[in-house]
């Protein structure tokens, strides 16, 4: 069976004001504690009793934990804010519907977790470009000449990529 909904404007204005609870939150909290805490919850969720549409978003939150504790790709502001917000938002098991509740629980993180991947599909498209930049390197790296190339190489990749990001932020902004 198949169960389809629209998300009204009252509706979307409802997740904004959770999302925006959720990155105050997120500032006023340590990043590497609102990390463990989606981990946690992640590691909490009986996997085969979750909704497969939840199951489908929960990619989402694998893949912010991997951005934001990459290193190499340093994600800048204010897009590291809104994935720290949205793992804030994972991470509490009281948010709009409460995690506890069977079935339904995790339909609002779901929800949250496609509209901040819809919302942040530039970074997470930058961030999986970058990736396969950095795979494309010669992964044995011995000489110290080595690593300064490819720290130098993934540099200006990383450069390149963010000021794509910079440059459609002020495209979006400007539409606003």
């Amino acid at each position: 069976m198949r169960i389809t909904f629209e998300l009204e404007s009252a509706d979307l204005e409802r997740f904004q004001g959770a999302f925006d609870r959720a990155r105050q939150l997120a500032v006023d909290a340590d990043e590497i504690d609102v990390i463990d805490a989606a981990k946690q919850a992640l590691d909490a969720i009986c996997i085969d009793k979750v909704p497969a549409y939840v199951r489908k978003r929960l990619v989402h939150v694998q893949r912010l934990i991997l951005l934001l504790e990459d290193d190499e790709w340093q994600l800048p502001m204010p897009d590291r804010a809104d994935a720290l917000a949205a793992l804030t938002y994972f991470g509490d098991p009281d948010d709009l519907i409460p995690d506890h509740i069977e079935v339904i629980g995790l339909i609002d993180d779901a929800i949250m977790l496609e509209l901040l991947a819809r919302r942040m599909r530039h970074v997470l498209s930058a961030y999986k470009r970058f990736c396969l930049f950095r795979n494309s390197l010669e992964s044995a790296v011995n000489e110290g000449a080595e690593r300064i190339a490819r720290a130098c190489a993934l540099a200006k990749q990383r450069a390149v990529l963010v000021e794509e990001l910079l440059h459609h932020r002020g495209r979006v902004e400007q539409l606003a």
